[in-house]
């Protein structure tokens, strides 16, 4: 695994910006490599953020849409048109704005989807979807996704993966979540062996509530512990932090922006 990278923006609104901006950069470049890029989306405020921007980007044409895959990390386990899913606000922030090819946005199933209410059927047909679509140079059952973009909560947790959970234990690549200390209890989530098969990590994390949870992960922390700690890329592992969420670190990990 990669060694982390730190880059610093004064706010979180550069910081979005900066992420959407490197985002549409390693896709063209992707592309012109002569591969179709694969990228997984996260929610919250910062992720959205980040898509809007992408949306609204001068250089958003030069991506061929078409020509991307789209994953998610986790999602909350509700009703398709919740407006609380990260598919659902990620299709209102950049998807629906671009012209994407819908047999290459994957979206978690939802609880009122062909799986009902069955959260572990939901779970096992994604770790299956993403089984159909690894090739076989990823040594593996999931694709080697090219920017997997992921956030932190304030007490560590990554994707659905919260501290000391049996998430955060798991070997299977795709599992149910239920209980989560934050609502609504029951998600679906990737889990360790899917985040650590991207060829890049971006964890991407705004605002004062995160400073201590960014300074632990950085600072040595079992993924355990702080699953935000165990999210780390096979080439590349950034860490793209606003100031505020950058405060506790030490002068040593901080850098300029990477380019």
């Amino acid at each position: 695994m990669s060694a982390a990278q730190v880059a610093v923006q004064s706010s979180p609104d550069l910081l979005a910006a900066s992420v959407a901006a490197r985002l549409v950069t390693r896709l063209v470049d992707v592309q012109a490599a002569g591969t179709v890029p694969s990228v997984v989306l996260t929610g919250g405020r910062i992720g959205i953020s980040v898509l809007d921007n992408v949306q609204r980007a001068p250089a958003r044409d030069a991506v061929d849409w078409r020509r991307v895959e789209f994953w998610w990390g986790d999602e909350r386990f509700v009703a398709a048109a919740d407006g609380e899913r990260n598919d659902v606000q990620a299709r209102r922030a950049l998807l629906d704005h671009v012209p994407v090819d819908p047999a290459r946005v994957h979206p978690f199933p939802a609880s009122d989807g062909q799986f009902g209410t069955d959260v572990d059927a939901a779970a096992e047909w994604y770790s299956a979807e993403l089984a159909n679509h690894a090739q076989p140079e990823d040594h593996g059952p999931v694709p080697c996704f090219d920017v997997l973009l992921l956030g932190l909560g304030a007490e560590g947790h990554t994707a659905s993966i919260f501290p000391e959970s049996p998430a955060a234990y798991e070997e299977r690549s795709v599992v149910a979540v239920r209980n989560c200390p934050k609502p609504p209890p029951t998600r679906i989530t990737l889990t360790f062996p899917a985040l650590t098969s991207a060829h890049e990590v971006w964890m991407v994390a705004a605002g004062a509530d995160k400073a201590r949870a960014v300074a632990m992960a950085l600072g040595g922390a079992g993924r355990v512990q702080l699953p935000a700690a165990g999210a780390q890329g096979r080439n590349r592992t950034l860490w793209l932090l606003d100031r505020a969420a950058a405060a506790k670190l030490p002068t040593s990990l901080l850098r300029l922006p990477v380019s």
